[in-house]
């Protein structure tokens, strides 16, 4: 059924639930995409993160012809491990890692709601594998978060991101992890590869300035702003119009 993880991969010492999709009748190398879910909005979400992902990797899997996986970051469902910037970001590089030992893709490129955007650029910019990527409600930055990590942190906690009592044992080493990563930064070096930038016109937890920097940074993004949606993009039919649409021209350019 769709939601269900079928199986999972390793990063560091932790065991992370995946859903990986390929299509059924597989001729030659394929594409691969990654596609990450964003910080949970609250204990609900953490348990629940990305579950509405595998229908969408089946779809991008079956009807389009790519190798398709997402992932819960530790923290999040049902896979171990406490949140951190820096942890999450290990994770997206043990998942690039997964997909090349599974399916040797032919490129991979990574969608990211988020946090999961905002991160899957900074992952990006230091990983020549990742051939572009698709942000979806992308933060331009975690400053909000960095400027006060105590309320952030317990905030982690109330939601079920972090779950292990004592974590983190470095308090500052975590906080100081949430200005490292800095999506803007990352654009920028991102330029010479294809970005996709959408953004929910009513958005209420990102604002659209935000994909206007991320996109502005870049410097020839494609940058969408969906009027009258909100922050979950992923259940709006129009963005996943746009980003099918997008990842088909990425794959016909591989075939030019």
């Amino acid at each position: 059924m769709a939601g269900e993880m079928n199986g999972t991969f390793r990063s560091g010492s932790l065991n992370l639930k995946r859903y990986l999709a390929v299509p059924a009748h597989q001729e030659g190398s394929l594409p691969g995409v990654i596609l990450c879910h964003g910080f949970p909005i609250g204990p609900l979400d953490a348990r629940q993160s990305g579950v509405t992902f595998p229908e969408l990797m089946d779809r991008v899997a079956n009807e389009m012809g790519w190798a398709a996986l997402t992932f819960s970051f530790r923290g999040c469902g049902s896979s171990e491990g406490d949140f951190s910037m820096q942890g999450w970001v290990d994770d997206l590089r043990a998942a690039i890692d997964h997909l090349e030992s599974e399916v040797n893709p032919n490129g991979i490129w990574l969608v990211g709601t988020n946090t999961g955007g905002a991160l899957a650029l900074c992952v990006a910019a230091d990983d020549p594998r990742v051939k572009g990527c698709a942000l979806m409600g992308a933060r331009a930055d975690f400053d909000d978060w960095a400027s006060q990590p105590r309320r952030f942190l317990e905030h982690a906690k109330e939601i079920g991101a972090i779950r292990t009592p004592g974590f983190p044992k470095n308090f500052d080493e975590w906080s100081r992890e949430l200005r490292r990563f800095r999506p803007v930064e990352a654009a920028r070096r991102v330029a010479s590869r294809p970005l996709l930038v959408m953004h929910g016109e009513d958005d209420e937890s990102v604002p659209v300035a935000d994909s206007r920097v991320l996109s502005e940074a870049h410097g020839n993004a494609e940058l969408r702003v969906i009027a009258g949606a909100g922050h979950r993009l992923r259940h709006d039919p129009r963005a996943i119009a746009v980003l099918l649409g997008w990842l088909d021209r990425q794959r016909s350019k591989l075939a030019q």
